[in-house]
């Protein structure tokens, strides 16, 4: 009964925002606009079918990948078949890749198929490499370590903490006593100081020790980049140019540690096949429905195509992506007229520093000077409720009249702060917030994004709450309908900044070039 219990309740969690504001429409009067998006999101949605082409059909977005102009024309063909103008602008290049298979087993002292996922960009083996895993050494000084590194010529080295404890924070609180949980977590914060004092003893980085072992003839590398949830790693990009860099699920790694600490001298065999490419273009997919009132004035949706590609990319950031494409979906339905040009952009290589976004700033000034608003989403399934000013000092008087046009049930899980604080970075508002420009983070609700979802291997498809989304759809497009009505055009005047922990006055963020190549990443 218990365990019924529990698996009921969540599942009652998840349909009751949308459920509800199913059953407020019919009691709210709302502006019939606005009414035809609920209307279309409720028995009209999208979102699972495009959602299926983009996350399991085209799959992860990495930047330079084929799969990223995949999702770039992808999106762009989406947008034409709604009679929305659409292209591809381009920004710049990236170094060109595609990731293949990655197979990993422990061949010695026995025989097991290891969970391994290759790191971004990461060079290919040319035929399976089989070598002993080695772990780092224990010494205390870089002219000890560097007396050591000729010891990794031809093997695997483990370069990363290994974690003596498998299980999250949360279980071991739920289970240990109070004392035994307050050992543990003091154990697991020394184990981390004492590793990154280690790291800075030898004089390397999470950057350069790669290349100091690749350069003594390593065989390989393995990392876990654990986030301290059960089952999820992160998985960035490889730092070595000619020998495979691997990213092992914690049970694994520590297995091999392990045996390695212990004498056993264990084999494991890896074999990759990515493909190194020709540097490929990098590209933002934007599309416009022109204003009939006043076309150089823009109302924005902003999201980010590209994704790291440990996963799918569902949480980071396909589901914002969705919700701007939905958006704009409806907006040509049920917005004919609109006063102002909506355009969505739906940027590239946001993942390597906001390159799409800034690029688009930087090579559209025309398009900057007449903004009216921009909304970006970019934090997760969960449905949106934080909205901040962004430092902007009027923001309350125009942002809070268009909130007031959603339907309440919505409306009312939104906290805004005002004028709040303008965003510096972390996602692609603030290339637009820089550039002194109206542009606000549809901040969503966590549904486990930063310790599960984000930049890790579980960020799939069946991670999506739908009806979540769909809040957020009708949300965003009420924000863009009422902003392109509104007669006034938003004033951009900024707040006095406030004085940092130091006393010092601090400053409105400033604009950043893009990278335009990854020779500068």
């Amino acid at each position: 009964m218990k365990i019924s219990k529990l698996l009921m309740v969540p599942a009652m969690m998840v349909v009751a925002p949308y459920a509800l504001a199913q059953a407020s429409d019919s009691q709210e009067k709302l502006n019939p606009v606005v009414q035809n998006f609920v209307n279309e999101i409720n028995t009209g949605s999208q979102l699972e079918e495009m959602a299926s082409e983009l996350l399991d059909g085209i799959g992860p977005r990495l930047v330079g990948t084929p799969e990223m102009l995949a999702a770039n024309e992808w999106a762009a063909e989406k947008l034409r078949s709604w009679d929305i103008d659409a292209r591809l602008q381009q920004f710049g290049t990236w170094k060109g890749w595609q990731r293949g298979i990655t197979h990993a087993d422990l061949v010695y002292p026995r025989v097991k198929t290891l969970s391994a996922t290759q790191l971004a960009w990461s060079p290919a083996t040319k035929r399976p490499v089989e070598a002993e895993v080695i772990i780092l050494p224990k010494v205390s000084s870089k002219t000890d370590f560097d007396r050591w590194l000729p010891s990794a010529k031809g093997k695997i080295v483990l370069m990363a903490q290994n974690q003596k404890i498998g299980r999250s924070d949360e279980q071991i609180k739920e289970f240990a006593t109070p004392e035994l949980y307050e050992k543990l977590k003091k154990e697991k914060e020394q184990a981390s100081k004492d590793f990154q004092q280690y790291i800075r003893n030898i004089g390397y980085d999470n950057s350069s020790l790669p290349k100091a072992l690749e350069k003594a003839g390593a065989a390989g590398i393995a990392i876990s980049n654990w986030t301290g949830i059960m089952g999820a790693n992160r998985v960035f990009d490889a730092k070595t140019a000619t020998i495979p860099m691997i990213d092992l699920d914690l049970e694994d790694y520590g297995m091999l540690y392990r045996m390695a600490e212990n004498g056993k001298k264990p084999k494991i065999k890896v074999e990759t096949r990515s493909k190194i490419l020709p540097d490929a273009k990098t590209f933002n997919t934007i599309g416009i429905i022109k204003g009939k009132e006043k076309p150089e004035e823009y109302v924005i949706l902003s999201a980010h195509l590209d994704s790291w590609d440990g996963a799918q990319g569902a949480t980071d950031n396909g589901t914002g992506v969705l919700t701007m494409l939905e958006t704009m979906r409806i907006l040509k339905k049920y917005y004919p007229n609109n006063k102002r040009t909506i355009v969505v952009g739906l940027w590239g290589s946001e993942e390597q520093g906001l390159n799409g976004s800034r690029g688009f700033v930087a090579d559209n000034p025309e398009i900057i000077r007449g903004v009216q608003a921009v909304f970006n989403q970019d934090n997760g399934t969960g449905r949106i409720v934080n909205i901040s000013g962004q430092g902007f000092v009027n923001a309350y008087d125009y942002l809070g009249k268009w909130l007031n046009a959603v339907p309440k049930v919505i409306r009312s899980q939104v906290k805004t702060d005002f004028p709040g604080m303008p965003g510096g970075g972390g996602s692609d508002h603030a290339s637009f917030v820089a550039a002194g420009v109206p542009a606000f983070a549809l901040g969503s609700l966590n549904w486990g994004y930063f310790g599960y979802t984000w930049h890790t291997t579980k960020d799939t498809y069946d991670k999506i709450i739908f009806d979540e989304v769909k809040s957020n759809v009708i949300l965003t497009a009420t924000l863009a309908y009422m902003a392109s009505e509104d007669p006034e055009f938003t004033n951009r005047e900024k707040r006095a900044m406030p004085a940092d922990e130091k006393g010092q006055v601090m400053k409105w963020p400033e604009v950043r070039k893009p990278m335009r190549d990854s020779k500068e990443y």
